[in-house]
Parts: structure tokens; sequence; C-alpha cells
């Protein structure tokens, strides 16, 4: 059995039968050849994951590593390996000054999540910045690529949430991103920013995410636990005759989308405790673990919290944290 408390940000003590670490090309085709367990999970660096219970099964982490840099004109191309951290890139960028990332500064988790997830921020959303994903196909044992319109990216969603969910990993992000810039800052605490650069974008949204969200190095969570919903304009047109102050932000003509955290906090849930496990009082949409919280009581707080936004306000809160069991997914 191989422990996987330090391996998921949550912190949850949890084992898996095996572990891999697969570091290059050569080492996949190693590592896979030598699998016995028919049942496996890809796992980055566990910021979106949570292990609810002992996993009967094998663990394989991507780890290929290395940045590469090329340009055009008009653009940068920026090939990463899938197992670089995600912040640390936005920073090589801003080091490099290459502009475009900034909103996303910050965001937990390793590069070759980030198109699985559509990782965004702050009017930002990765699947704009993506040229090319690189994977290697499981059960074809073979390398591919997916161009950004074949991705099939959505709200927190993408083809590797889907069809190819467990079926490939990636092993390389390409990013493409154009060398004139233009800030992105009609969303939440940005809008306060006076024509600002680059750089004070970036420093912005550091010191609101570190204010707002807990260090899982002190305190266990997966960051955001729930996806903001989306919803009809009829809906939300409904609700604003009772819930006046509920804020939107537009999707397209007929859907808007809603803070879930704002969802929550008007139902008085921060600060509550289901045994170690609590919704944080200071961010209604984070998840804590003390330390002492286990599987059971994290699916009863977040189930509680599902029912009561579905009974007041007609809207069903999906988990955008991987919650993980015994034998795969749990859902809600």
């Amino acid at each position: 059995m191989y422990s996987l408390a330090s391996h998921h940000s949550f912190g949850f003590t949890s084992f898996a039968q095996s572990f891999l670490t697969v570091n290059s090309s050569d080492d996949l085709h190693t590592q896979l050849t030598n699998l016995t367990d028919s049942r496996y999970y890809l796992l980055g660096e566990g910021s979106n994951t949570i292990f609810t219970e002992n996993y009967q099964g094998t663990i394989i982490k991507p780890a290929f590593m290395g940045i590469t840099l090329e340009d055009n004109d008009t653009h940068y191309l920026v090939k990463v390996g899938a197992g670089e951290n995600w912040h640390k890139l936005v920073m090589w960028c801003m080091q490099h000054k290459i502009y475009g990332l900034e909103n996303l500064a910050l965001i937990p988790g390793s590069v070759g999540a980030a198109p699985i997830q559509n990782i965004g921020a702050y009017g930002v959303e990765i699947e704009q910045f993506i040229h090319q994903v690189e994977y290697y196909d499981l059960q074809q044992k073979q390398y591919q690529s997916l161009r950004a319109i074949d991705c099939e990216f959505g709200y927190r969603d993408s083809v590797f949430k889907t069809r190819l969910a467990g079926k490939v990993m990636i092993t390389s992000v390409t990013l493409v991103i154009p060398k004139k810039w233009k800030g992105v800052t009609h969303y939440g605490e940005l809008k306060q920013l006076s024509t600002p650069s680059a750089t004070d974008i970036f420093n912005k949204v550091v010191e609101v995410r570190q204010s707002k969200l807990p260090d899982p190095a002190k305190i266990g969570n997966a960051g955001s636990f729930f996806k903001n919903p989306i919803i009809t304009k009829a809906l939300f047109e409904q609700l604003q005759r009772t819930w006046a102050a509920i804020p939107s932000y537009p999707v397209n003509t007929d859907k808007v989308k809603i803070p879930a955290a704002w969802l929550i906090d008007q139902l008085g849930f921060k600060g509550r405790r289901v045994g170690g496990i609590g919704c944080h009082p200071n961010h209604a949409l984070v998840l804590t673990n003390d330390g002492s919280g286990t599987g059971e009581q994290l699916l009863e707080l977040a189930r509680d919290i599902q029912l009561a936004v579905s009974q007041e306000f007609s809207i069903r809160l999906e988990n955008e944290v991987r919650l993980i069991g015994n034998k795969g997914p749990v859902f809600l």
C-alpha cells in the first residue's frame, strides 16, 4: 500500500495499491508494460483531487518536465512538460516578458491538468491560449495530439474529462500567446485597477487569492469545491425578485453565470462543520480538512450544501473537485 496523504492537497490519510511516476517517454513504455493493475488513476499535483477512501488500484503520476520557447512576428509558442507547476510557468512567462497568463496566477496544480480542467480565473480561461495538447493513448499505446479546436473545451470541462477521461496521459501542452498584450480587468477585484500593467494584474491576483484562499500547507483544501453554475436568464430574473442583490456574469444571450460562493454564503454555511470538515469562514466555496476529517464527513457537508442550494435557488451545484473513492469517481 502507498500513502496518498502527501499527494492530494486535502490531506486525507488514504492509500493506493501502488504508485508509478513517469518521467520520460522511455520511462512511460517501461512503467506501463510492467503495470499489473487494471484499475489506475492519473494524478498531477493532487490540488483538484480528493481521495475519500483507499483507492484499490495504481496511481500514475506524469512528471514530464521542461519549457521550450519559439516565436514569430505575432506570437510566442511555449511548449511545457505536463509535470511542470502551473504557477511557476506563469512566473516564468512574466520573467520573460510574455504576458497574458497573469490572470491565472496562483492556480494550483500541474500544467498537464490545466487543459483537462480548462482552468480559469478573473475573466480568462486557458483554452484561449491552447495551441496543442500532446498525450499518450494508454489503450492504443501511442502518442497523439489535439489542436485546441478538438479539445471540446467548456466551462471547467474538456474532452479529457469526458470521452478521453482515464484513457490518455497528457505529456506536454503548447501555448500560443499573442505578443500584442491586452489586459483583462473586467472581473472581480481587478475592476479596481486603473490602466494596469501585466505585472499589476499578476500582483493583484496573487494578493486577492492569498487573502481569500487558505494555504493547503497549513490546512487541507482543494480550492474551489463547486463550479460556478450557469443558469438561464429566465431563472436568473425569477431569482432576482427574491434576491435582488444576486450577482451574475453574462455567458451569452441566453445564460448567465452565478458565483456559487454567493449562493452558499446566503444560506449561512460559512464556518459550518461536520466533524473535521468545514466550510471556510472567509470563502464559502472552499471546504477544508483540519487534519481529523474523513471522506464520509466531506461528502455529508458537500451534499448538505448541494441540497440547500437546490431547494432555495433551484440550482444544482456540481463539484469542481474530483472525488475518488475505492474503485474510482464518487458522485454527489
